[in-house]
């Protein structure tokens, strides 16, 4: 009885049992089993037996170092042996500079083309499914073997009937399913494991598997990524005046959310490149115009692409620049919009005071730091790095001290804000790649004093105050009704409220000299007033002009106002 109340239990958390044990499995053949047998997961499956340690996780001799390059190690062949979606958490964590050890990240970034692809027998199957049509009526030739294999697609190279390349982008079969179902067994292990090893809950492992979820519901549609594609080519058209960038072209009729058919780019790709010799001294300014406009599209319009990586970069025949996968986007809300022009106006004006106090803003912390303290290690941390160049900057170390500035005072930002700094720091890369000489810090100095002038102008004014006042208004309306279902519910459950009120006669006779006074004021006034309008038209050069009846109600408003000024005496 007991191992089906436990088997039941286990199946309420975890659907596939078969899956949790073949995790299990692998990571304790990877060194992993003292942290299942203290965690007790090994517990959780009735009958299950751990295999044999193929390697210890700890060595005594260790130093910080070496036991983050074994942990890295590890944890990489894990993820490599547990297929896709595990490769796929793993390349999310290699981003992850900010915040885990760079032995570690260097390990999990080997896991980039480690991706097996799938029978072309399984893609064929796939397109057709989707688009309802057999393969030779949608292209006139497709290559078998596959140009590029991913966590979530595969893809191929073809040919439309109108002569048009293009790639299509196949799901893995049963990828969204196995997803899901590794999501939550890896929730489980994680919060089992951070309870019984420091190391694992310094990663922020169970926020991190959070985080991966989410953002790859959304690349597991391609009609999204597809809608991202049309976005960000329809935003660079509007700035990208001589046209040095080019986003392919969706054939949305041929797209589905397992099938994603787009315009061939015939290029080579930046992380191919090894010096601006190779590359070409006009594809070095047009790279760096691309890059302004990149990050045009990250402060004015709030959705920018996420993973600009050399490898989706590319130099086409026409000597422009193209980008692919459309898959991880960042979008930025107005007010984190202003948050991060105010932060970096902040940087290359060296004003660190606005700078903490933007922090502040957008981080979360239980409790308000020392600011001033703040602000001198703010300055400590970033100082020596503002005005450098790309070669002269190491903008990961940068983020790194910012972080750890931050973190050392208990304030933490939000997952999107790591998602910008990732692709900054991803831009550094493209340009230390080619021994591009690139100032991040003067690229972002054009644009920003005409942002932040946008921000403070009058039509962005006067949209905040429509907005409060729509606040206000909703409030004034809300406010009563839930007054008036909060003394139904009290009468109905026949509560009861008791007052005591210490002085109470006091207060009393407080407040109704207080409003007796206020009735004289509002009299006065009234009186004052009639006086007034007598006047009107009168053409005063004297008191004597001034009609017998202004007199009169001047004389009642100023006896009601020494009788006010009576009452405040006693």
């Amino acid at each position: 009885m007991d191992l089906i109340k436990t088997s039941i239990g286990i199946s309420k958390t975890i659907k596939n049992v078969s899956r949790f044990r073949e995790i299990l499995n692998v990571l304790s053949r990877h060194g992993f089993s003292e942290l299942i047998i203290k965690s007790g997961l090994d517990k959780v499956i009735p009958g299950f037996v751990l295999p044999a340690r193929v390697s210890e996780l700890r060595s005594e001799d260790m130093s910080n170092e070496e036991w983050w390059q074994v942990f890295g190690e590890q944890l990489r062949k894990s993820f490599e042996e547990l297929g896709p979606s595990f490769i796929k958490l793993g390349q999310l964590m290699a981003t992850r500079e900010d915040i885990l050890d760079p032995a570690l990240i260097r390990e999990l970034k080997l896991l980039q083309n480690k991706v097996k692809g799938i029978p072309f027998e399984t893609a064929q199957k796939v397109i057709e499914d989707n688009l309802g049509k057999r393969l030779s009526d949608i292209f006139l030739t497709i290559d078998e073997e596959a140009i590029g294999t991913a966590s979530i697609g595969v893809v191929y190279k073809a040919q439309l009937h109108n002569g048009q390349k293009v790639v299509v982008k196949v799901r893995r079969p049963g990828i969204a399913k196995l997803i899901h179902t590794d999501f939550e067994i890896l929730l489980f292990i994680v919060q089992k494991l951070e309870k019984v090893s420091s190391e694992i809950k310094f990663l922020g492992m169970s926020k991190m598997i959070s985080d991966f979820f989410k953002s790859t519901q959304n690349e597991l549609n391609f009609m999204i990524e597809a809608q991202n594609c049309d976005r960000l080519r329809k935003n660079l058209e509007l700035i990208d005046k001589d046209q040095y960038l080019v986003v392919p072209k969706v054939y949305r009729e041929f797209t589905t959310e397992e099938v994603l058919v787009l315009e061939y780019l015939d290029g080579r790709p930046f992380n191919e490149f090894r010096s601006m010799e190779e590359l070409g001294s006009d594809m070095v300014v047009k790279l760096e115009k691309s890059i302004e406009l990149f990050t045009h599209t990250l402060l004015a319009d709030g959705f920018f692409h996420a993973d600009l990586h050399g490898g989706n970069f590319f130099v086409l025949e026409n000597r422009k620049i193209g980008i692919i996968d459309f898959g991880l986007m960042g979008t930025l809300s107005k007010k984190n919009r202003a948050n991060l022009i105010s932060i970096l106006y902040a940087v290359i004006t060296y004003n660190f005071d606005n700078l903490v106090y933007e922090f502040l803003d957008v981080a979360e912390y239980e409790s308000v730091p020392d600011h001033e303290e703040l602000i001198r290690d703010i300055k400590d941390s970033i100082s020596p790095y503002i005005g450098l160049s790309v070669k002269e900057t190491n903008m990961t170390e940068l983020v790194r001290n910012l972080i750890r500035t931050l973190s050392k005072h208990e304030l933490y930002l939000p997952r999107e804000w790591f998602i910008i700094f990732r692709a900054l720091m991803t831009l550094d890369g493209v340009g230390k790649s080619i021994g591009m000489d690139l100032n991040i810090f003067k690229v972002l100095e054009k644009d920003l004093p005409n942002l932040v002038s946008e921000l403070l102008s009058r039509k962005n004014a006067q949209e905040e105050l429509m907005w409060v006042a729509k606040d206000v208004v909703t409030s004034l309306r809300i406010v009563p009704k839930h007054l008036k279902w909060f003394l139904k519910e009290i009468s109905q459950n026949n509560y009861s409220l008791e007052l005591r009120i210490r002085d109470l006669d006091k207060l009393s006779k407080g407040l109704n000299r207080s409003l007796y006074s206020l009735g004289l004021s509002l009299m006065a006034c009234i009186f004052i007033l009639c006086g007034a309008i007598f006047v009107r038209n009168v053409n005063v050069l004297s008191f004597y002009d001034i009609p017998l009846l202004t007199w009169i109600f001047w004389a009642f408003g100023g006896y009601l106002m020494i009788r006010i000024a009576m009452l405040r005496k006693f």
